[in-house]
C-alpha cells in the first residue's frame, strides 16, 4: 500500500465515523519562563535590525527624545502617555518624519510588537507612513509567545503586528528597508 492509499483509507474511515466526534488536537507549544520574556524579546527585536532602549517611566521622555534623533515633525496619537516635542497638528501623514506610539503587547519568541490601535497607538496608517517609528512598550505587556498574544488580544479590534523595520528583498536577496513602511523602528521597553 502506498502512502497515498494509506491517507485516502484514513480519510474514508473518518468519513464513515457515525458519531462524527472531533478528535482532540494536542496544543503543546514551546514555553518561555516568565523571567526570561523581556530578555528574549529584547534579543529578538535587535535580531530584526530594530533599535532597542530600556528605561524607567521617569526616563521615558529622554529616551523618546534620543530615539527620535533629528526628526522634526513627530506624529503623536491621541492618548499617548507623555508629552512629546515636535508634534505640530496636521492631517497629512506624509508631512511627518516620525511617529511615536505605544503598543498593546510584545511577543518574546518573535520580537514582535502588536498595535491594536487603542489609546496612544493611532490608526494603522500612522505606523506605516512616517520613516521612523518609535514604539513604547511596558515590560509587563510582553508575553512569551504567539498563543498567549492571541489569547490576550481582542479579535474584534484591528491589529498591526510589527517585527522589525519594513524590509523586502529583491530576486538577488538584497535587503531593502523602508519600502512598505518605516525604515527605522526603535522599541523602548519601559520597566518600573
Amino acid at each position: 500500500m502506498t502512502a497515498r492509499d494509506e491517507i485516502l483509507a484514513a480519510v474514508r474511515g473518518a468519513l464513515r465515523n457515525a458519531d462524527r466526534t472531533e478528535a482532540a488536537v494536542p496544543r503543546t507549544y514551546r514555553s518561555v519562563a516568565a523571567a526570561d520574556v523581556v530578555e528574549l524579546f529584547a534579543s529578538r527585536v535587535v535580531e530584526y535590525r530594530a533599535a532597542l532602549t530600556r528605561c524607567t517611566a521617569a526616563g521615558l521622555p529622554d529616551a523618546i527624545r534620543t530615539a527620535l534623533g533629528p526628526a522634526r515633525k513627530v506624529l503623536v496619537p491621541p492618548g499617548f502617555p507623555v508629552a512629546v516635542e515636535g508634534a505640530p497638528p496636521s492631517t497629512a501623514l506624509a508631512e511627518y518624519d516620525a511617529v511615536v506610539t505605544t503598543a498593546a503587547l510584545g511577543i518574546a519568541t518573535t520580537g514582535t510588537i502588536v498595535l491594536d490601535h487603542g489609546p496612544g497607538q493611532g490608526r494603522r496608517a500612522s505606523s506605516l507612513v512616517p520613516d521612523v517609528h518609535v514604539c513604547v512598550l511596558r515590560a509587563d505587556r510582553i508575553v512569551p509567545g504567539v498563543p498567549q498574544a492571541v489569547a490576550a488580544l481582542d479579535p474584534a479590534r484591528p491589529q498591526t503586528w510589527i517585527s522589525g523595520p519594513s524590509a523586502t528583498s529583491d530576486i538577488e536577496l538584497t535587503r531593502v528597508e523602508g519600502v512598505h513602511g518605516p525604515r527605522t523602528l526603535h522599541v523602548i521597553v519601559v520597566t518600573e
